[in-house]
């Protein structure tokens, strides 16, 4: 499956996104896409992989479900996280141009395409 080209029409379809991640459970970059510098975007990926890990055991713990995604907003950015599996998953960053709704859905219509090809 190329990840990249489907990475890439994430970027492109939704104007001021800054870059896309597929991250393994250690951390690691399958894939990215980036309007930003490589090391940030697996830097900023390994991050956030840390974010949703304690999210899911927290989720655990209270008995809620499983986690489908995660809207994060700062002062400038938005991120988006979304498991594939258990051991992989997409992360999305966002400028502070970006609505996060439209770009939410553009998402999961990603993660739809990619989660066959990490279901093993």
């Amino acid at each position: 499956m190329p990840f990249k080209s489907l990475l890439n029409r994430l970027l492109e379809d939704i104007p001021g996104a800054l870059g896309a991640i597929i991250i393994d459970w250690e951390g690691e970059a399958v894939d990215h896409v980036a309007r930003m510098e490589d090391y940030d975007i697996k830097v900023f990926g390994a991050h956030n992989g840390i974010i949703l890990q304690l999210l899911r055991d927290a989720m655990a713990r209270i008995d809620c479900g499983v986690l489908q995604e995660v809207l994060i907003r700062t002062g400038e950015n938005k991120t988006l996280l979304a498991p594939l599996t258990d051991e992989y998953f997409l992360v999305l960053t966002l400028g502070p141009q970006s609505i996060a709704s439209p770009a939410a859905f553009r998402m999961r219509c990603c993660v739809a395409e990619l989660r066959p090809e990490f279901e093993f």
